[in-house]
């Protein structure tokens, strides 16, 4: 290999142990990727920003749009709830769950789907007296299975397609993945009725055990010609406390909440503690402070101006590594850590002690306006509010519906184009007010589209250089046949998407696959829909794929249920996939 190979080649390498050794954010792993080849002229400038011309990042960019108005009118919790109904068995209840969601994920970004069954899911099972755990988990593969099944119900299918468009002139139509694709839902849905009961145990995830977390509360009056009116909390010696902390303060019958340590108390101010019961006897000997009421009650849920926020910490959030006192949630958010729960099991200890890490689920207390200004963030991958009655305008819902019906039509008898059906779809959504112009920037997940943009720089560079051949050349000879080297693609692939993103995986592959099938004189097709499918294909960890993240703490798993569900489920699925690709997409 010349220079530029050897460079693009180290180039990947770099990005594959960053993305999976390092806490930087991946859209900034991949920009200094791209940024490095164009300074050292292994690409120009238009190659290296090919990526963000690509019809399949526009067709993504332009159905997050389409994906936000479903959510906002609620069109989606409309359907779970017509779906769910009341089944009285837990095989019945998985069925009524998943035929919907995979349903739904075929049509539109499954983290979408994900994020609004998951309330609707613990509230039906606390009143069906049911386990989440036996069901969030299958929700999320499903969800997962069911995107495998259009070409626009994941973005790795339209990444992949948008790469066979621009570097061979092929193409692939909405429905053609269907064959594959259904087959392989039904395996996996038969699969996950069978074992998820048997594997996944029966625990309770972090609303179920709201009353052992939420620990008690007390209240204590600022004496007015006291010592501590006018001093600040951590003045008043009220930030460490050794049982309990500070978490509100009522004044003139207004609720603050999240106080920061430099709020000044006044006299009159009731304040609101929590901690172990032991906190009342500890505050009992701070002069200037007096029992409001008198006794200890359980913090309760329905508070007026009260709002209890779940909020599934993710990979962008800026204190991950920190102790809760370190990330200064108060200060940041506005919000009082009340529990925090990692892999099923609530932490013990004090909570400013402990350090954050993704996935970890936390119980917040919260202003009203928490849920509607965080939910568009990236720091989160799942905010809702425990206590939220604001309902969609579902009014609405069957015009978003009837949008997301025209773009499907349209493009499935080929009409338009995916990406022209896309943007009418995404132009119907805001014509018709399903959701507001400000609301659909908010929805469009810029890293998501960064990362996959510059993804096809690599790709890019891989293939001009000659180091993607170089690499076929190790994997395959001459004397191998083209399902065994099938096989191996999707294997690789499979090992990518586990440690770094889905769509990057398939972006990095893609030249690899092309440069195999080319040395073994067969069509590439096979190929690229082989990495539509492993890239997917991610069930065997929660990091893999971020819907897997989003149930990990609602659902009270651990890693160990991941491996016990996934494995077996990722084997069949590619067992299943790499049979039948050949037989519709032939060598």
């Amino acid at each position: 290999m010349v220079w530029d190979a050897w460079l693009s080649s180290f180039t990947v390498v770099g990005v594959l142990l960053a993305l999976a050794l390092t806490r930087i954010a991946p859209d900034a792993i991949l920009l200094a990727a791209m940024s490095l080849l164009l300074v050292t002229g292994v690409l120009s400038p238009d190659e290296a920003l090919a990526g963000f011309a690509n019809p399949g990042v526009m067709t993504i960019a332009a159905l997050y749009v389409v994906a936000a108005g479903l959510k906002e009118t609620g069109a989606v919790t409309w359907i779970a709830g017509v779906l769910l109904g009341q089944p009285s068995t837990l095989h019945r209840a998985q069925w009524r769950m998943m035929a919907p969601a995979s349903v739904l994920s075929a049509f539109m970004n499954n983290t979408t789907v994900v994020a609004m069954f998951i309330p609707a899911i613990q509230e039906w099972a606390r009143k069906l007296g049911l386990s989440p755990s036996k069901l969030l988990l299958p929700l999320s593969y499903i969800a997962i299975l069911g995107g495998t099944c259009t070409l626009i119900g994941t973005s790795t299918n339209l990444v992949v397609d948008g790469l066979l468009q621009s570097e061979l002139g092929l193409s692939l139509g909405m429905f053609d993945l269907a064959v594959v694709g259904i087959p392989v839902l039904v395996l996996g849905g038969l699969y996950l009725m069978l074992a998820a009961n048997k594997v996944l145990p029966k625990r309770q995830g972090v609303i179920e055990q709201l009353d052992a977390v939420r620990e008690y509360s007390v209240e204590f009056l600022v004496a007015a010609d006291g010592p501590l009116a006018g001093k600040t909390i951590a003045g008043a010696g009220l930030r460490h406390l050794q049982h309990g902390y500070l978490a509100d303060i009522q004044r003139e019958g207004r609720l603050m909440t999240g106080v920061p340590p430099e709020t000044v108390l006044c006299g009159g101010d009731v304040l609101v503690f929590i901690g172990a019961p032991e906190c009342a006897r500890e505050l009992r000997r701070v002069r200037g402070l007096e029992p409001a009421n008198g006794n200890i009650r359980k913090l309760g849920v329905a508070h007026q101006q009260r709002c209890l926020v779940e909020a599934v910490i993710g990979p962008d959030f800026a204190g991950i590594g920190q102790t809760v006192r370190a990330s200064r949630m108060r200060t940041r958010f506005q919000a009082v850590i009340l529990s925090i729960s990692r892999q099923g099991e609530r932490l013990p200890g004090k909570l400013g002690d402990i350090r954050l890490q993704v996935g970890d689920t936390l119980l917040m207390e919260t202003g009203q306006e928490f849920v509607a200004q965080y939910r568009y963030r990236k720091d989160f991958l799942l905010v809702s509010a425990l206590n939220d009655s604001a309902p969609p305008e579902f009014r609405k819902a069957p015009l978003a519906i009837a949008v997301l019906l025209g773009v499907v039509v349209l493009a499935g008898i080929a009409a338009l184009s995916i990406l022209e059906a896309a943007l009418l779809g995404a132009g119907g959504m805001l014509l018709t007010r399903c959701i507001s112009v400000g609301k659909a920037r908010r929805y469009l997940d810029l890293s998501v589209l960064i990362v996959i943009a510059s993804s096809f720089a690599l790709g890019g560079a891989m293939t001009q250089s000659g180091a993607a051949q170089a690499v076929a050349a190790l994997l395959v000879n001459d004397h191998m046949t083209p399902w065994l080297a099938l096989a191996a693609v999707y294997l690789l692939t499979n090992l990518f998407t586990e440690v770094i993103t889905n769509n990057a995986a398939a972006v990095l592959m893609f030249p690899i696959a092309v440069s195999i099938a080319e040395t073994l004189g067969v069509s590439p097709m096979p190929f690229a829909v082989a990495i539509m499918f492993a890239a997917s294909a991610s069930f065997i960890t929660p990091l893999g794929y971020q819907t897997n993240l989003m149930v990990l703490g609602p659902g009270g798993y651990r890693l160990t249920d991941y491996l016990r569900l996934g494995l077996p489920l990722s084997l069949l699925v590619g067992a299943m996939s790499v049979g039948l690709i050949p037989l519709f997409w032939p060598f």
